[in-house]
């Protein structure tokens, strides 16, 4: 297979790069058979190996990762997650979505929490909320709207004026805030280190595994660098890049966003990091930017997007610098220690594909943004796919399947045209 198969990021995952060294498991060397292999060591990858190894006690299975667990796609998210989803608008139909929705996040929530318990895993899950904020009229048209609905649903939560924002976060750059209090910050390349490192003796990962080529003789026949895996059974778990395998090209298309984490601030600038101790920002508009305090003394900014492929670094450093500096202009001065990228999947209709794509294969791919506990929640129900436990019915009727996306070059104009639209329409947003 000539293409890639997996993201080679140019730049080391910040997330990763403030923890501890960890020793990476050796990669594969020489032939193996199992009766199951996955491909992708992250968050799904981990829960569906995970669950397989509960459901088929006997089984080896054979996780293969094409870098090193911490600086995979999984490891370079904001480190938002909640076990609660909060309906789009008002309405009774709408709560009666998010809750039967809320049923399942909480499952893969509790899933991830107790694990992160009993196997005494250092990623500072912390139930801080988060802050909706809007710098722009168009923004604040959006909090109001989520004022309603948390009003309506009796959600936790409390409006926030600009005095409030700049006390609690250290910034005057946004006019309102809703904050609301059910969700969480954890250090997400902690939290995937951590699973992998406490994953079943029968489920044996390889690190630095890349997939060469997959094919079907009979077994499944993945090629790597070192040694090939013939395997009854194949999960994919490797989200935007499952299209590199062949499938699911007219579902998801992949993303690529940045992160920048500063260098700590001197105690004289303290201050510009705020009152509270764990906070995380969201944006009013989808294209907008994310924030959040990194520990005592760090500020993080997370923006931009492009279409299946990486941005120049310089260009990647400049926006984010830009972005960071309307907000803190007194930080000016504060360089940045890590400046990142990292990739999820995207479909039309925000919906995931999971599920068989051919014979003794299934996939996970299409989080849409949200995959800490989305991405843990289809790999287990995937493992229960394949081990014939249980209905998916109701999770495919709560959460739907991603819907069918026009070929190229359409989609490519498609998402240029959309994404200069949106930029015009986030303006300070961003």
């Amino acid at each position: 297979m000539a293409r890639l198969t997996y993201p080679n990021y140019p730049a080391r995952c910040g997330w990763n790069v403030m923890l501890p060294p960890r020793q990476a498991r050796p990669a594969l060397e020489g032939p193996m058979s199992v009766p199951y292999a996955v491909i992708g060591a992250g968050y799904t990858g981990i829960a569906a190996a995970w669950r397989l190894a509960e459901l088929a006690p006997g089984a080896e299975i054979a996780l293969l990762e094409a870098s090193v667990v911490g600086e995979g796609s999984s490891a370079r998210n904001s480190g938002f997650l909640g076990r609660r989803v909060m309906p789009k608008e008002p309405g009774d139909r709408a709560a009666e979505r998010a809750r039967i929705q809320s049923r399942f996040q909480a499952e893969g929530f509790d899933w991830l929490e107790e694990r992160i318990r009993t196997c005494g895993i250092g990623c500072n899950l912390t139930r801080a909320g988060y802050i909706r904020a809007a710098a722009t009229e168009q923004g604040q048209a959006v909090v109001r709207a989520a004022l309603e609905v948390a009003r309506s649903n009796a959600l936790g939560h409390e409006l926030l004026s600009r005095a409030d924002l700049e006390r609690r976060i250290g910034t005057a750059y946004y006019g309102m805030g809703l904050y609301l209090e059910d969700s969480y910050l954890l250090q997400p390349a902690a939290l995937v280190r951590g699973l992998a490192d406490a994953l079943p003796s029968q489920v044996i990962l390889y690190e630095n595994t890349p997939v060469l080529s997959l094919r079907r003789d009979g077994k499944w026949r993945i090629e790597t660098p070192g040694g090939i895996v013939l395997a009854d059974t194949i999960v994919l778990a490797t989200n935007g890049f499952i299209t590199r395998f062949g499938y699911l090209k007219s579902r998801l298309v992949t993303i690529y966003t940045y992160a920048a984490v500063t260098e700590a601030l001197p105690d004289a600038d303290r201050q510009w990091a705020g009152e509270d101790t764990d906070w995380g920002v969201l944006p009013s508009h989808r294209l907008g930017t994310t924030l959040r305090r990194v520990g005592a003394d760090r500020l993080m900014v997370r923006s931009l997007y492009a279409y299946e492929g990486e941005l120049e670094t310089t260009q990647v450093t400049r926006a984010l610098r830009q972005r960071f500096e309307r907000r803190w202009p007194a930080l000016s001065h504060v360089p940045f220690d890590y400046v990142w990228g990292g990739t999820t999947a995207l479909t039309m209709n925000g919906s995931p594909w999971w599920g068989r794509i051919d014979e003794n294969a299934y996939a996970s791919g299409g989080c849409n943004g949200g995959g800490i506990v989305k991405g843990v929640l289809l790999g287990k129900y995937l493992a229960q796919l394949i081990a014939g436990q249980g209905d998916p019915g109701e999770l495919i009727g709560s959460l739907g399947l991603a819907n069918w996306i026009a070929p190229e070059p359409f989609r490519t104009v498609g998402f240029h045209v959309a994404s200069a639209y949106g930029q015009r329409k986030a303006g300070m947003e961003m």
